[in-house]
């Protein structure tokens, strides 16, 4: 796929993906609905396969290869959702991933890459170790690369999320994705754009790992450096595919602090009995940082994915 998904090239990957996915529910809380004074949807990835949406896109992609493509095997840098999914994905079409990880990467996330029966890889916790490492991996093994972000066909199954929920929750004022990479906020802008055109979209991010906010703002990309939070899964740089479909159809883009983190992930832990993990707790916590630009909105929030360590919970170690 050589341009952005088309409205076609999102509903081609719903249909590819389907028998290998969740469609998750969308769940709503009255009693968090009544603390910030908006109608709130989530759309719960964290019930996902492998966990988190990344699952779409790794399906989509991995299915999208001819049987020449994957003879060798699939290869990617991942801190631990891609990883997984990615894993999964070539295990289901029975060649092998092989998976170049920090070496700081969550211990449960590590396990399910395993688990999918992945190879694992290890590296230094930066953009450059991942991929002189992939590099040298790809020129072993001849395995293809799947990108976790910047690569057209996982935009495509990352749009699917928001497509589902658009399909389940009429008349939605506002979409919130968070924004690491940038491959479920171009796909779940990209699917508002052709079914809710109305919507808003706003994506947001940690304020110590604000890279996505300072290059929509200042129109240039700026890469994430010692990027400082708790939100893992938002640590990596926009990708060359993914920051246009950012600027031309994002509208806001949020930074969150670490303790409005926490407290939105505490809050939908005891107040919805679900499990997310920080990434997933940053759009809710936007809103209760913002409560007076959401109120009486319909809000839709992409729940990005629930892998949590439960040896590692935050506000008891932190």
């Amino acid at each position: 796929m050589n341009n952005p998904p088309d409205f076609n090239n999102i509903k081609q990957a719903a249909k590819r993906i389907e028998r290998y996915i969740h469609r998750t529910p969308v769940y709503k809380s009255d009693n968090l609905n009544g603390l910030v004074n908006a109608e709130v949807f989530f759309k719960c990835e964290n019930f996902q396969k492998a966990g988190a949406f990344k699952s779409r896109g790794a399906i989509n992609a991995v299915f999208s290869l001819s049987k020449k493509e994957i003879e060798k095997g699939v290869c990617t840098h991942s801190s631990g959702n891609h990883a997984a999914a990615l894993s999964r994905a070539a295990a289901l079409r029975k060649t092998i991933a092989y998976i170049v990880m920090p070496e700081n990467s969550s211990k449960v996330k590590i396990a399910a890459v395993k688990n999918y029966g992945g190879k694992i890889s290890f590296c230094e916790p930066n953009l450059a170790s991942r991929e002189s490492t992939l590099k040298d991996i790809k020129q072993k093994t001849g395995a293809t690369e799947i990108h976790p972000y910047n690569d057209y066909r996982i935009i495509a199954g990352q749009a699917t999320a928001a497509k589902e929920l658009f399909e389940d929750i009429d008349q939605l004022d506002i979409i919130i994705a968070p924004v690491g990479g940038g491959g479920l906020l171009s796909g779940t802008a990209l699917a508002t754009h052709y079914i809710s055109s109305g919507t808003k979209v706003i994506a947001v991010e940690p304020a110590g790992a604000d890279d996505a906010y300072r290059s929509f703002y200042q129109n240039k990309f700026i890469p994430s450096v010692n990027p400082q939070t708790i939100a893992d899964g938002l640590l990596t740089s926009l990708g060359t595919l993914t920051f246009p479909i950012i600027k031309k159809h994002v509208d806001v883009i949020l930074t969150v602090s670490e303790k409005s983190i926490l407290e939105a992930m505490k809050l939908i832990w005891e107040r919805m009995k679900i499990i997310i993990e920080p990434s997933s707790a940053v759009p809710f916590a936007a809103i209760l940082e913002n409560k007076s630009y959401f109120l009486s909105k319909r809000v839709g929030i992409i729940v990005s994915g629930g892998n949590v360590d439960l040896n590692k919970i935050p506000w008891i170690n932190s």
